[in-house]
């Protein structure tokens, strides 16, 4: 993962950002698949289409302000704005919001590598904060890669980090994987 960025890069972020947003919006927005329409989808074409706006993506996303960027095989690539709604007691950013942040990296890395009819959920989510993300800080990136895939457990690490690099919080997962019950 590429933590060495310059200055311009949150330029490049924000471009990103409007453009897949802009996807999203023109989509079906905020929801749940239905069966029918990812039943022959492995995870990562669901996840494709989900950034082509084709189909909904998760509501958590538009109440937390944070978008899936990108996705390849093993590897999701979110980008969120922390603002006043997730604000601490102290004027940081909350840990929830990087916890939930590196969560749906983690979590969908791993949905990249499932096979049509074969889901996951999150056994252990493990995250270690290191700088605190004060009101300067206008984007944030979490990108997870799985590290391992098998048949029953997936394992996965994600990495928060700012335009310039700075690293926020780390994070490790692991999932159970099984056999979705899809009406048939």
């Amino acid at each position: 993962m590429n933590t060495t960025t310059t200055p311009s890069s949150l330029d490049a972020w924000l471009a990103e950002e409007a453009t897949v947003v802009a996807r999203l919006n023109a989509g079906p927005g905020p929801g749940v698949a239905r069966p029918d329409q990812i039943a022959t989808l492995n995870g990562l074409e669901q996840m494709q289409a989900m950034l082509r706006g084709e189909l909904p993506y998760a509501a958590i996303a538009k109440t937390l302000d944070f978008t899936l960027i990108d996705v390849s095989e093993g590897r999701a690539l979110f980008q969120g704005t922390p603002g006043p709604a997730h604000l601490n007691p102290m004027g940081t950013i909350h840990g929830g919001w990087y916890a939930t942040l590196l969560d749906s990296a983690l979590g969908c890395a791993v949905h990249t590598m499932m096979l049509p009819g074969r889901g996951y959920t999150t056994a252990e989510l493990g995250v270690n904060l290191v700088k605190a993300i004060g009101p300067t800080v206008q984007r944030i990136r979490a990108e997870g890669k799985v590290i391992h895939c098998g048949r029953q457990l997936a394992t996965a690490e994600a990495r928060l980090y700012g335009p310039d690099g700075t690293l926020y919080a780390h994070a490790t997962t692991t999932c159970l994987v099984f056999d979705l019950k899809l009406p048939g």
